[in-house]
């Protein structure tokens, strides 16, 4: 092999195992923006957790139902953090580093059960949280009396301002009819009826 045939080859595996090198330290890099939290969202973490479980053969023990347990057993950790702390300030001004770390770790632990529930259930988290967002909107309007109280409301109002949704009349409870009706499936039931009687989505309210 000519000098100038040898010096081709051996420019061309360096810059192979250059490129290689550089893959894998702007992958790292990658990976560390990520776990970091830029630009996270929750298909990218729906999809993470897919492959986490198949990965360790783990989807047969991921139902609906031991999902739900393992993230009340987290909820649990998660309050353990706060308990007997009394009120808190917003920003956590006087806790101790690691005890942020940890309470971002027991964060972390429920969000990503909550995200691998909704995606073992086939709904899509980020639309039903959008939903749910209209529908708060609805029953509890900004000019209606909600600004700056707590209360929870049971019943949508539109009559006041005229202008608080018209998606429901006066006195009409955010429950389907049927869910206080005798014989609409509630009698000898213990079903809880959560259904509000608007379709946000649709815009089928219309009463």
């Amino acid at each position: 092999m000519s000098i100038e045939r040898a010096m081709v080859v051996s420019f061309s595996l360096l810059s192979v195992w250059w490129r290689g090198w550089l893959g894998i330290i702007f992958g790292f890099a990658e990976r560390e923006r990520e776990m970091a939290g830029d630009g996270v969202t929750l298909e990218d973490l729906k999809k993470r957790l897919a492959e986490f479980a198949k990965e360790r053969d783990w989807d047969q023990f991921h139902s609906p139902r031991n999902l739900l347990l393992a993230m009340v057993g987290e909820v649990g950790e998660l309050s353990e953090i706060f308990q007997w702390k009394g009120e808190v300030p917003r920003g956590l001004p006087n806790w101790k580093d690691e005890e942020k770390q940890h309470l971002g770790e027991e964060l972390s632990d429920v969000l990503l059960y909550l995200v691998r529930l909704s995606d073992i259930c086939g709904v899509d988290l980020g639309k039903a949280a959008l939903r749910k967002l209209k529908m708060n909107a609805i029953k509890y309007p900004a000019n209606a009396g909600s600004r700056g109280s707590s209360e929870k409301r049971t019943e949508i109002n539109t009559d006041v301002d005229n202008d608080a949704g018209g998606d429901c009349v006066k006195g009409r409870s955010i429950y389907s009819d049927s869910s206080t009706s005798n014989g609409a499936g509630s009698q000898g039931s213990s079903e809880k009826r959560t259904q509000i009687n608007t379709d946000v989505d649709n815009d089928a309210g219309g009463d």
